[in-house]
């Protein structure tokens, strides 16, 4: 009774022990042309990394280029219209220059993926300018010399609030004319004159509704639109 068993174990062992024994002579007889290609790929590989190195090399003065007049800001379509190259190859390239730099990378609907790279100078330019707009100085300045040039009788403290604010509005219209002498303002000065914070004017101008949201916050409600190619801001004109 127990022979049966047995005999059925010698079958199955001789069953995996012929693919074993195949496969063993297939790799004696072989290994010199198997040894041969796997050199082939990886030498392959190494060509085209080096190819891919020398490739960057050629593309880093045009990245530099874009991340001077972007203020940081591309994107691969921008990458790929300036150098003349494939998308794929400028978002893979823009990928390597995000884990390189540590840069952020952003989704959006209708730019599509940016990459931020931020330099020395354009941080420079934000922490400058970061501080929020103080008007109380301003205003207590503008008290004092109201009362030193005041008559000797005690002054009434009500018509003196109440004429405040004409006055403050009538200087930021005389500082927006100055300003507006070449007809726009560089971030800095919207940031002031929105009492915002310059990063949030970097972060908001290429937003459709940068133009709503500028009108809400400027003092005289004008609407103001950021200009790519001159790296400024603009009013908007009013239709009708």
């Amino acid at each position: 009774m127990s022979e049966k068993p047995i005999e059925n174990n010698g079958k199955a062992f001789l069953v995996l022990l012929l693919p074993i024994s195949f496969l063993i002579i297939f790799l004696v007889a072989t290994w010199r042309i198997l040894l041969a290609l796997m050199f082939l790929v990886i030498g392959f590989k190494l060509w085209q990394e080096y190819q891919w190195q020398q490739w960057t090399v050629r593309v880093n003065p045009i990245f530099h280029q874009l991340v001077r007049e972007n203020q940081g800001r591309l994107t691969p379509m921008d990458l790929a219209i300036k150098g003349n190259f494939p998308g794929t190859t400028a978002k893979r390239y823009l990928d390597s220059k995000a884990s390189e730099f540590g840069a952020s990378i952003v989704n959006s609907e209708d730019a599509g993926q940016s990459y931020y790279f931020i330099t020395a100078s354009i941080l420079g330019n934000i922490l400058d300018s970061s501080e929020p707009v103080k008007e109380l100085p301003a205003q207590a300045v503008t008290k004092t010399a109201r009362s030193l040039l005041a008559p000797p009788s005690i002054p009434q403290e009500e018509p003196e609030t109440e004429s405040q604010p004409q006055l403050t509005h009538e200087k930021d219209k005389r500082s927006l004319e100055k300003q507006l002498i070449f007809g726009s303002l560089i971030q800095s000065e919207l940031a002031k004159r929105l009492n915002v914070y310059s990063s949030t004017v970097y972060k908001r101008r290429n937003d459709p509704e940068f133009p709503e949201w500028s009108r809400s916050k400027d003092p005289d409600g004008i609407a103001w639109s950021y200009s790519e190619r001159t790296k400024e801001f603009f009013p908007v004109e009013e239709e009708g």
